[in-house]
Order: C-alpha cells, then structure tokens, then sequence
C-alpha cells in the first residue's frame, strides 16, 4: 500500500495493494495500523455512500461546527475528487488539490477536517463510498461555490449538473467570518 501526500500535504492519495487473479481481486480498505503509520490515525464513525449520474457535480461541501475527515473510494465508475483547503490560518487556504477516484484504479483520496469536498462523475454513473470521523451536522455544513475564480479549480465537467444548493453556494471570500468564528470555536 502506498501513500502519497499531495500538493497540500494534509491530502493523501492512497494506492492499495490490489491482488488479481481468474477469481477476481482483493484488497484491504482500511487497515488502522497501516493508516496509522501514514498519518492517518482517524476513529471514523460514519460511512455514506452515493450514486451519480455523468456531469453530476457534488460540493464544495464542509461542516464547519464539527468538521469531518473523509476517506474517500469509488466502486462504480470514476470520478474526480476535490479537496478545498478552508482552514482559515493555513498557509494553503483556498488552496486545491484533486485525484481520479475510479473502480479500475481502487485509489482512495483522505481528505483532513478543515477542507471543503466535491466530486464530478466522468463515467455514465458513478458510486461513491467514504468513511467520516465525525456524524453529518446538517446546521453547521457549509457550501462553497464550486467555480469560485479565486479557487480556480479545472474541472473536467464544463457544463456540470447541479443541486440548487450548489449552484447558489457562495464565494469562499464570503464565507471568511464564518470560518474564523468556527475555528476559534474549536
């Protein structure tokens, strides 16, 4: 298994082991131990899974009261992943990082609490399944703008497919406040 920081170190793209043979494939999804040592070291208590259709885009998503870690893998189709770096004091805030996720790959992306998340489906569909270190808080989640120029993400879905929610999300710059309160919360 290996583990590689990205740009914004705190995201870590996961490539496990996969052992293939006429049967199939194994892997390991979560081994604490071996988590643990790639600086992982995370009590998940909750486990989502989603189902997209192609140009569906999810996010940016955060909670902000009780932010979660998520450890993100695909089983259906393929995707592009996006963490947003929105802790307020980092030196990377606003900064972006992203992987393909894909049933072919296995890869698997963490994404730190303190970071907004989104995902588009580049295949027809697409089945997401991730791990949360702290339960859903539907009164302290946040929306960024998924196109928010000063984030500047590149997305490979140009006409994507949107919640409500999302398409009206506002700009991270508006959000500053809110993110400084929670922080000083915490």
């Amino acid at each position: 298994m290996e583990f590689r920081p990205l740009e914004i170190p705190d995201v870590i793209l996961i490539e496990p082991d996969v052992h293939r043979d006429d049967r199939g494939f194994f892997l390991e999804t979560w081994h604490a131990g071996k988590y643990s040592a790639a600086g992982i070291d995370s009590d998940f208590v909750q486990d989502n899974h989603s189902r997209s259709g192609r140009d569906i885009l999810r996010g940016l998503h955060a909670q902000i009261r009780n932010p979660q870690g998520k450890l993100m893998r695909v089983t259906e189709g393929e995707i592009f992943d996006v963490a947003v770096d929105i802790r307020p004091d980092s030196t990377s805030f606003g900064g972006w990082v992203a992987a393909t996720l894909s049933k072919q790959n296995f890869h698997q992306l963490w994404i730190p609490p303190g970071f907004a998340h989104g995902f588009c489906v580049l295949s027809e569909s697409a089945e997401v399944e991730y791990k949360c270190t702290a339960l859903y808080d539907p009164k302290g989640e946040i929306a960024v703008r998924w196109d928010d120029p000063t984030i500047g993400i590149d997305w490979p879905c140009k006409n994507p497919q949107l919640s409500k929610r999302d398409a009206e999300a506002p700009l991270l710059a508006e959000l500053i406040p809110r993110l400084r309160e929670a922080a000083g919360t915490r």
